[in-house]
């Protein structure tokens, strides 16, 4: 089986910003997303689904030098002015050349 080594960006944030994240994850290079709601308890208090301003889940899979971007992103951009927790994790992915941008490829 052929593999490609990946970074799996995982970005929870308020629901205010999940389209200015996700089109600033484009930008930086990842080549699509995935969006899922989310709920619980952090240093900022309770996150539950049946209160307005609930969070959301962003995750993309992107090169090394994208997560890098986007981690130096969220430090200055996000990080300072909304509740958003993020990480990282390396991945093996199949086909995982459609997941990342063109230029990257060559």
């Amino acid at each position: 089986m052929n593999t490609h080594q990946l970074v799996l960006v995982t970005l929870v944030v308020e629901e205010v910003l999940e389209e200015r994240v996700t089109q600033e994850l484009m930008e930086m290079g990842a080549s699509g997303f995935t969006v899922c709601d989310s709920r619980g308890r952090g240093s900022r208090g309770l996150r539950t689904g049946n209160i307005p301003g609930q969070g959301v889940r962003v995750e993309a899979l992107v090169s090394p030098e994208v997560a890098d971007v986007v981690f130096r992103h969220a430090e200055s951009a996000w990080f300072p002015h909304y509740a958003v927790v993020a990480w990282r994790s390396a991945v093996e992915v199949v086909r995982g050349d459609k997941y990342v941008e063109s230029r990257e490829r060559e």
